[in-house]
């Protein structure tokens, strides 16, 4: 996957921090915090990864949908970049 070599010092960013919350998770269980704490470390961290894919997925669909389209079927890669669109709406 081309996209993940060009964006992977950004990527690996990404996934020290969600490490870091998942780390918060187990502090905030071991610590025995309240449930009210640990769902909301919980979240953070499942938002974080959704955030991930969500990259992961929406520079997948340009790279190997968008870009191959542009030139042979314009229509077709605007189709493309709408479902980026939809697909970001949805995943923030």
């Amino acid at each position: 996957m081309g996209h993940t070599i060009r964006q992977k010092a950004k990527l690996l960013n990404r996934v020290r921090r969600i490490r870091g919350q998942v780390d918060a998770i187990e502090r905030a269980l071991e610590s025995e915090a309240g449930c009210e704490q640990v769902m909301h470390v919980i979240a953070a961290a499942r938002g974080a990864l959704n955030g991930l894919l969500g990259e992961v997925v929406e520079e997948h669909i340009q790279s190997h949908l968008v870009e191959p389209l542009k030139d042979r079927q314009p229509a077709a890669a605007d189709a493309a970049e709408e479902l980026v669109d939809i697909f970001r709406g949805y995943f923030k």
